[in-house]
């Protein structure tokens, strides 16, 4: 007994040493493939196949029992390759993970809950193996349901939660991590999964190394900013080869009077590999109704969208002759998002920030002056004075979309408006965009998750702290104790904490979109823990 224990310590003292040394997470050892490299034919097959998994994460997901290789040529030799013969070759040969819903409460009170429910949600440095999870070196909370990994823009919110109960080192933990990701590839990727990395996701970096400063100290910034610069140098790459000719280049955009602007992308233009057979279906019903429509513009302004985390909404999407928004359209590419470009004007300013810290007065003026420019920009292609309101920019048609969505309170939340313009953007919120649950993405019922009749953790925040920006306090607490009752209401009938809820009729679940409403859940996690325990 005694030397069983011995060596279970002895073995954990050596991988900590491993680690430390930077030998488990070397890159050479790092098989950084695609399912779709990885797995070859198989890959096609099974996700072709909508027989085998309802849901196309399942596969890409799956974890080899052994080698590869060997499992490829098994199935080469696989005949036929029936659904029933396809279904018992994947149990055969991969592990799958099970969806991770079983956070299911003992009737205790939700905050109670929230705080147990981190060990739940908490996963411990990842062990190198085969597949396509790219291991991370410190522990970290992923989402919860069918998201087993750390997402990006995720964790800024589920953080906030954190800090209410005092995980600062989990906190830290997860902003390392995302450092090691930036060290690694240069920038954040969607997740923890090869097939995450061909694109990123809305940058909170910045803010996340904020809300550790505020437990930390402002050395954190300095500690940081290296890392925060190679994220901002992946979001501005291509901008020297912006001329009068070339409008776009990957995620930057030159407008008509020479302001460099952001955009959502994605390095891949094929069918997303968590989502095969619904993009294929996309693209195809593109093509034979659109006129000129091409298959890989579909693919890639599908893997944009995601890219935004709104996957998928309105925002991105073209009204048809009914005045309908059907995913077909989908145009992400195309368009400035106020959000996105906002966020990189507070990452221009921690920038500025931090090297103003160290000493370094010429790159602080540099970022300063940039960051002066966006802002310019922000107001010049999005703020409609007409609507009151910041709106998304269509940079090929040369003007602003017409959906209003909660993109538009980003501005505040990151002090881009001016006190009118918070007025008047308040304004609007209050009129059409609140409901009986809280704050609804947009106005649009398109049947996506973006869309009304849905709100979401994350825009409940950025509105209430944004309102409170610029001193409406009254209209920030209603929105809050909406959002707050809704919770608690879901949370008393089944003890579950979803990923999205309907704020407009509150007998019924948040819905829409490519997979059923998911249970853990990280962002509602954690604004709910931060905003009941202001």
């Amino acid at each position: 007994m005694k030397e069983t224990k011995v060596n279970k310590i002895f073995i954990l003292f050596v991988l900590v040493l491993l680690q430390l040394s930077g030998s488990v997470f070397s890159q050479e050892k790092i098989q950084i493939q695609t399912p779709e490299v990885l797995y070859g034919q198989l890959f096609y097959d099974v996700q072709a196949d909508t027989n085998v998994f309802n849901d196309s994460k399942s596969f890409v997901d799956a974890i080899p029992l052994y080698d590869v290789k060997e499992i490829r040529e098994h199935y080469k030799k696989l005949s036929p390759k029936t659904d029933a013969a396809l279904k018992e070759f994947i149990h055969n040969n991969f592990k799958l993970s099970n969806n991770i819903s079983m956070y299911k409460s003992d009737s205790l009170p939700i905050n109670e809950h929230i705080t147990k429910l981190w060990n739940g949600l908490k996963r411990q440095p990842d062990i190198i193996q085969s597949g396509t999870l790219i291991p991370l070196p410190y522990p970290y909370i992923i989402p919860g349901g069918r998201f087993r990994e750390i997402y990006y823009w995720d964790s800024y919110f589920t953080m906030l939660g954190l800090q209410k109960d005092n995980q600062i080192e989990m906190i830290q933990n997860m902003v390392d991590n995302f450092t090691y990701l930036i060290d690694l590839y240069g920038f954040v990727p969607n997740g923890n999964r090869t097939y995450y990395l061909s694109r990123s996701q809305p940058p909170f970096y910045a803010l996340m190394v904020k809300l550790l400063a505020e437990s930390k100290g402002d050395s954190i910034y300095l500690k940081f900013l290296s890392s925060i610069e190679k994220e901002y140098d992946f979001w501005m790459n291509g901008t020297d080869r912006l001329t009068n000719g070339v409008k776009a280049y990957r995620r930057v955009v030159r407008l008509p009077d020479g302001e460099i602007l952001n955009r959502y992308w994605d390095d891949a233009n094929t069918p997303r590999a968590e989502s095969y057979h619904e993009d294929i279906k996309t693209a195809n019903e593109a093509v034979l109704k659109i006129p000129g429509s091409r298959q890989e513009d579909v693919y890639r302004n599908l893997r944009a969208a995601a890219e935004s985390g709104w996957d998928f909404s309105s925002r991105w999407l073209t009204r048809d002759d009914e005045n309908k928004f059907n995913l077909y359209t989908i145009h992400t590419t195309d368009i400035i998002p106020v959000d996105l470009n906002s966020l990189v004007y507070n990452i221009e300013l921690t920038l500025s920030k931090g090297y103003q810290k160290v000493g370094n007065t010429a790159k602080a003026q540099l970022y300063k002056i940039k960051a002066h420019a966006r802002k310019k920009a922000i107001q010049k292609y999005c703020w409609n004075k007409q609507k009151g309101f910041f709106m998304d920019f269509n940079f090929r048609e040369q003007a602003q979309t017409d959906v209003f969505s909660l993109a538009g309170a980003f501005p505040l939340f990151l002090h881009i408006a001016n006190k009118k313009q918070a007025l008047e953007v308040a304004t609007k919120i209050k009129v059409s965009f609140l409901k009986a649950g809280g704050v609804s993405a947009t106005f649009n019922h398109t049947g996506q998750q973006w869309d009304a009749p849905n709100g979401w953790a994350p825009l409940q925040w950025i509105c209430i702290k944004g309102l409170r920006n610029y001193g409406q306090y009254e209209l920030a607490d209603t929105i809050k104790n909406r959002w707050l009752q809704l919770i608690r209401r879901v949370y008393n009938n089944n003890y579950k904490l979803l990923e999205k809820y309907n704020v407009e009729n509150l007998s019924k679940k948040g819905s829409g979109g490519e997979y059923p409403n998911q249970d853990g859940f990280g962002w509602t996690n954690g604004v709910f823990q931060a905003l009941s325990k202001e």
